[in-house]
């Protein structure tokens, strides 16, 4: 009996119509990954459970576990699968040294690549992998310190291939660059690529592979301000011991930065401030997450609070943006534990504070935006938010990246901005 006769004997019977067979998808791996590194990158990695992931997915936990015996390991393969991926991208093919088949000649061997199709190879492959990997590749920005120390060092050992890299062809096309300044942009340029993790601004993917493109190859050439030496950074006014409401803001930013806010308890804040007991800090603030999105809600009005100022005091538009670039780096540079916290634990703050936190960081980027197109209107508004989000990424990774170095230093970082925004340092 035949498939359409044997479904017409059943309907005939009054049997019951077959049972639907689910099949497990061939790329169910894949999906998990997907979903794990959407799920992390919003929340955390601390903010997620194989339920979280299950049920996103639209399995059952045991399902999950079929596949991965546990979170860490979901998140470790994520992580180091996308690392793997950034060190193969930066790796030239053979004919990049001559030695393969150059695609316009037969039979020969092609002539080595110059040191800009080097460079533009290795950058262009990047930033494919990364838009590809966008939500993992936040992972590797903000979340790669929870890994075990044996995985964290592999990560790090994935990330100084990749950086290392890109300096090994940025020296080759502008060899007179000294060691200080090859390390400073270096690492500009894999934050203008990476940035795009930080944020949710949409491009499609060929237009977003051209705009990142553009900016690194505005950094490339950057003729770096000298470095001086004996500069003095801005550093945050010293709190007196008295004022305990500002000081408890202070020390649980700086425990948040080292230790990471889920490892820190209201308790060692309390020792941390001279309070006796954690009892307290409820005198000042309902828990710890109240701290941290208090200490948000001043970094984020301290940025929106100075636009109109920049503007109402600035000739035209370029000029309120060099103003706002100093004022961004100026208070990056004073509260460098808090300009980092906020980039990595801002899924902790109570999702009330996270909403109003949004609103206030999306209007300042809009405004940073439209300043941007009226100096450059070549650019559609995703476009210039992009850019925006580069330039903010900049002062945190370099911040984070020669914090106990002077080598990029605020004057250095504010050409960095100036020339991701602009395409050229500012004319004011």
């Amino acid at each position: 009996m035949g498939v359409d006769n044997r479904r017409t004997a059943r309907k005939v019977s009054g049997d019951s119509a077959p049972r639907e067979i689910r099949r497990r998808p061939k790329n169910r791996r894949a999906q998990i990954a997907a979903a794990s590194a959407a799920a992390f990158g919003a929340l955390g990695y601390h903010g997620v459970s194989m339920d979280d992931i299950a049920s996103g997915l639209g399995i059952s936990s045991a399902a999950l576990y079929r596949h991965y015996p546990s979170k860490y390991a979901l998140f470790r393969e994520e992580l180091l699968r996308v690392g793997r991926a950034m060190t193969e991208s930066v790796e030239l093919p053979q004919e990049a040294a001559g030695t393969g088949m150059a695609a316009d000649e037969v039979g020969g061997v092609g002539k080595p690549w110059s040191p800009e199709r080097r460079l533009r190879h290795v950058l262009d492959a990047l930033i494919g992998v990364t838009i590809e990997n966008r939500p993992t590749v936040t992972l590797v920005r903000w979340e790669g310190r929870y890994l075990e120390p044996e995985d964290l060092a592999v990560l790090i050992e994935q990330q100084l291939t990749v950086v290392g890299a890109i300096g090994t062809q940025l020296a080759a096309l502008r060899p007179e660059l000294g060691a200080d300044d090859l390390r400073v942009l270096r690492a500009a340029l894999l934050s203008a690529i990476t940035s795009i993790a930080d944020h949710h601004a949409t491009l499609p993917a060929k237009s977003l592979a051209r705009l990142l493109s553009s900016a690194c190859w505005a950094l490339v050439p950057a003729e770096l301000p000298a470095i001086e030496a004996d500069a003095e950074l801005p550093v945050a006014a010293e709190i007196p011991e008295s004022f305990k409401h500002e000081l408890l803001l202070r020390k649980a930013v700086e425990l948040f930065h080292d230790r990471g806010y889920p490892n820190v308890s209201v308790e060692e804040i309390a020792t941390a401030a001279g309070l006796s007991a954690a009892s307290a800090v409820y005198r000042f603030y309902r828990g710890k997450s109240d701290l941290l999105a208090a200490a948000f809600r001043r970094a984020a009005d301290r940025v929106s609070g100075a636009i109109g100022p920049a503007v109402a005091a600035a000739p035209d538009s370029e000029a309120a943006l060099t103003t706002l670039i100093e004022q961004y780096v100026e208070g990056s540079f004073t509260e460098r534990a808090l300009t980092f916290v906020y980039y990595t634990e801002f899924q902790h703050v109570p999702s009330e504070e996270r909403t109003v936190l949004r609103n206030i960081q999306r209007l300042s980027v809009e405004e940073w935006a439209r300043l941007l197109r009226e100096v450059r209107p070549e650019l559609s508004p995703a476009e210039a938010r992009f850019l925006i989000h580069a330039a903010f990424a900049l002062v945190v990774d370099l911040g984070r990246t020669f914090s106990a170095e002077p080598i990029a230093s605020p004057a250095r970082v504010r050409l960095l901005m100036q020339l991701v925004l602009f395409g050229r340092p500012a004319r004011s």
